[in-house]
C-alpha cells in the first residue's frame, strides 16, 4: 500500500494544474492525507507494514529539508549579491587594471596592462584609430611572462600628438618565432556601478563596462 502512495506522490510531482503540488509543504499535506485514507480503510487481517511507513515518512521528511535548504540558498545568495553590490560602490573613484584593449589618453599620456602566457622575445602594441589603422606601433623586445604595464605618451608614429580619448590596441608576442598567448588590460577610473544584471559590474573611464569579479587589480 505504501507503494501507492509513493506512486501518487511522484505523480503530484509531475502533474500540472490545480492538482499539482507545487512545494514540499503540499507533498507532504498530501501525503499525510493519503496515508490517513488507507490506514482507516487498510484490511484488518493484512494491515500495513510499520517497517515501510517508517521509510515513506522518512522520504517526505527528505523533500521537507531539500525546500527548505534551497530556499536558505536563495537567501544567502541574495545577502551575497546585496553585499557585492555595496563593495563595488565603494570602488567608484579608485584605479583599476580590467580586461580590455583600450587606451585612454588623458593629458597626452595612456596606461595599459599585457598579461603574457609564456616569455617572449619580441612585443609589440599596435595603437588603433578610430577607423582601424595604426596611429603608434610600440616594440617592446624581449618581454617576461606574467604581467606588466607600459605606458603611451601620446605621441603617434608621425611625431604628432594625437588627441585625448580613447583608442584601441592589439598586440602581437612572439617566442622563435611562433605566437604567445597575450592578454589585454585596460588601465581606469572606476566612474560607475551597474546593477542591471546578475551581478554588478563597474564602468570603467565612463566607457567600458566590466564585471567585478573580472577586475585584475584596485589601486
Amino acid at each position: 500500500m505504501t507503494t501507492a502512495i509513493s506512486d501518487a506522490l511522484a505523480a503530484s510531482r509531475t502533474q500540472t494544474g490545480p492538482l499539482a503540488a507545487t512545494n514540499a509543504t503540499e507533498i507532504q499535506d498530501r501525503f499525510l492525507t493519503l496515508l490517513v485514507t488507507q490506514l482507516k480503510n487498510q484490511d484488518p487481517l493484512r494491515p500495513m507494514d510499520n517497517a515501510q511507513i517508517t521509510t515513506q515518512l522518512s522520504q517526505i521528511s527528505t523533500v521537507s529539508g531539500i525546500d527548505k535548504l534551497n530556499a536558505s540558498m536563495a537567501g544567502l545568495a541574495t545577502a551575497m549579491a546585496a553585499n557585492q553590490t555595496m563593495a563595488s560602490a565603494a570602488m567608484i573613484g579608485r584605479r583599476v587594471l580590467a580586461p580590455g584593449t583600450t587606451l585612454t589618453v588623458a593629458e597626452g599620456r595612456a596606461s595599459g596592462a599585457i598579461e603574457l602566457a609564456a616569455a617572449a622575445d619580441r612585443m609589440t602594441v599596435s595603437v588603433l584609430g578610430a577607423a582601424g589603422n595604426v596611429v603608434r606601433r610600440l616594440e617592446f623586445g624581449a618581454s617576461p611572462a606574467g604581467l606588466q604595464s607600459f605606458t603611451w605618451d601620446g605621441t603617434g608614429d608621425d611625431g604628432k600628438k594625437v588627441q585625448d580619448g580613447a583608442y584601441a590596441y592589439r598586440i602581437e608576442a612572439t617566442a622563435s618565432g611562433k605566437p604567445v598567448t597575450a592578454t589585454a588590460y585596460q588601465v581606469g577610473t572606476v566612474t560607475g556601478i551597474a546593477v542591471a544584471g546578475k551581478e554588478p559590474t563597474v564602468i570603467v573611464n565612463g566607457l567600458t563596462e566590466v564585471r567585478f569579479a573580472d577586475v585584475k587589480r584596485i589601486e
